[in-house]
Parts: structure tokens; sequence; C-alpha cells
């Protein structure tokens, strides 16, 4: 049995030797809460004065509580925010008046940050509450899954502003068609997130009181099985989704056949025919 006990690293906490699940960990953060409890961990975005804007300082660390929950023995991830907002988007006071190296870098870390998300093996979940724009539209384009709240709005508001939303364009056009995404960006209006679900921009949308329950219920359906397979399923997923169709069948099937080879994938095969549960490799 995994340890139920949590550890959570918050505003202005060093935490030194902290145990999760047996391991040590030592990170500080200040303005994001990881908090582990069970098979799962829990990023909470937490500057709601800034409403969880991505300043240069928030994006650095996201990217770092991503890799350390990559790296950690969690099955699965829910990207959560607190405040009045799930997201605001980029942090303007970090880009007014700066040069053109400066927006340069500060884009290149969030690329990463972003890219962070689909690297790592754990399906990650978006848990959106409230609005979440711009970059923060970006950030739940970018999860694997999605849940939002009926009170959550989405929007790419760049395109009745001064600057347009191109890179939350990337991810936001590979969840939704065309002409949505360009309505989107086009006329920078929010939508709802019945509307958001329709187009293919979230998963589920669930009243306010039920957001936390069917966030976990929907990553724990996602988190069955084998890990490392689906770890690999995972990087698999985002590797192929953007080749010709045919490199996307070569790759694909030169991966389907080496898992094939995995101890997770000959338990699985023995267990349905020899009909019993399988018992599958826990990470470490």
């Amino acid at each position: 049995m995994r340890s139920s006990r949590c550890v959570m690293y918050s505003a202005g906490d060093i935490w030194g030797d902290c145990l999760c699940n047996g391991k040590e960990i030592a990170m500080q953060y200040e303005l994001v809460e990881v908090k582990y409890e069970g098979d799962y961990a829990t990023m909470t975005m937490n500057n709601p004065k800034r409403r969880n804007a991505l300043s240069l300082k928030h994006m650095e660390e996201l990217t770092a509580a991503f890799r350390e929950v990559g790296e950690s023995s969690a099955l699965g991830v829910i990207l959560a925010g607190n405040g009045p907002a799930f997201c605001a988007g980029h942090d303007f006071a970090d880009v007014v008046d700066n040069d053109l190296m400066t927006v340069r870098k500060m884009l290149k870390i969030c690329t990463t940050m972003m890219d962070t998300i689909q690297k790592i093996p754990q399906p990650v979940l978006a848990r959106v509450h409230a609005i979440a724009t711009a970059a923060g539209c970006q950030l739940v384009a970018t999860c694997d899954l999605a849940v939002a709240s009926t009170e959550a709005t989405f929007a790419t508001p760049g395109g009745k502003g001064g600057w347009f939303c191109t890179t939350p364009m990337v991810a936001v056009s590979r969840n939704i068609g065309r002409k949505r995404a360009l309505e989107m960006l086009l006329t920078g209006d929010a939508i709802d997130a019945h509307t958001a679900a329709d187009w293919g921009l979230v998963n589920r949308v669930v009243s306010p009181e039920d957001l936390m329950a069917e966030s976990q219920r929907l990553l724990a359906s996602a988190c069955r099985g084998s890990y490392l397979s689906k770890g690999i399923g995972k990087q698999a997923y985002y590797a192929q989704i953007d080749l010709p169709q045919p490199l996307a069948y070569a790759y694909a099937q030169e991966v389907m056949a080496s898992t094939s080879q995995l101890p997770d994938a000959q338990e699985g095969m023995h267990s349905f025919l020899e009909k019993r549960k399988p018992q599958f490799q826990r990470p470490s």
C-alpha cells in the first residue's frame, strides 16, 4: 500500500528531507503548491492576487514542479488554480517596456513549461474552476485532460487587443477545429464551459460542487492499467499526432511491437488468457 501521507510545498516555506511515498524531497516553491496524496499529485497555482498570471518566476516554478512530479511515484497529476481565476495568462509586467530578447526568453520558458506537461509520463488533468485566458487557456489546451466547472470561461483575448495570442494559438488549434480556433483568436471573445466541451477544449463540464470529485474520477480512470505502458503511450501519442499518416503508422508500429516485450505487456496478456487479475509493476 502507498502511504497516504501528504506533503505540501507552499508560499514561503522551505522543506528539507520531506518524505512522500518513502522518498525524500527538498524543494521550495513560492507560487505553486504541490501536494501528494495516495497515488496522485495535485499542483495548485497559488498567486490569487495576480490571478495566477504566468510571470517568469511562476513558469519556472511550474516547470520545476512538473519535473519533480514526473520523476515521482505519483500515477497522475491534477493542475488547479487558487483564487478568482484558474490562470490569467502572461503577466504583462514581464513584457511591457522590455526588449525583444527578454520577451523571446520569456516565451521560450513558457514553451518549455508547456512541453514538460506533455513529456512527463503521468496523465495531467486541468481542473478549471474559473476563467482561463490567453496563456492560461493554452495551459488547459496543453494538459492531457481537462474538467471544467460551469463557472469557467475560456478566451484568447489578444484578438481584440494589441498583442495577438500567437503562442496560445498553437495549443488551442491542436484541440479544436480551424474555424472555431480562428473564431476564438480573431474575436477574442470568451466561450463558456459547455461550448468549450462541445468544441473539444475540455472533456467534462460539471457543477462547481462536483468539480473536485469528477476531476479525481476521470484522472483515476486515466491511470488504470500499466503505469509504464501508459507513460510510453502518452509520449507516443504526442510524437505521432502531427506526423503524416504513413510515418505515424511506421512509428506507432515500432513502439507497439517493442512494448509487447515489456513485463507488464506480457503480464496483461497472460492474465487475460488465464482469466485472472493482472499484477502490474508499480513506479518506484
